[in-house]
């Protein structure tokens, strides 16, 4: 089992996880996106080999960390659990 840690860098709360191969990875991703698209809510994604890294901020207010982002970050965790 995956652990996400999420921490606040400059107006996003940001998290690093590293998988096994691209294939886990890019599953992560499709879910991610599934549950984004649901929320509304849209976060920076980067895949490079098995590592994926994300960015969530509410551009609507001004580019900071809202409950939006928290909420996300929350579903996005439970993911991996």
């Amino acid at each position: 089992m995956q652990t996400i840690s999420w921490e606040e860098v400059h107006n996003t709360l940001y998290t690093k996880i590293i998988f096994e191969n691209f294939a886990q990875a890019f599953g992560f991703i499709a879910k991610v996106a599934v549950i984004a698209e649901q929320q509304n809510h849209h976060p920076t994604i980067t895949n490079t080999y098995n590592k994926v890294e994300l960015w969530l901020s509410t551009h609507d207010a001004g580019n900071t960390v809202t409950d939006k982002d928290h909420q996300l970050a929350t579903a996005i965790t439970a993911i991996l659990q």
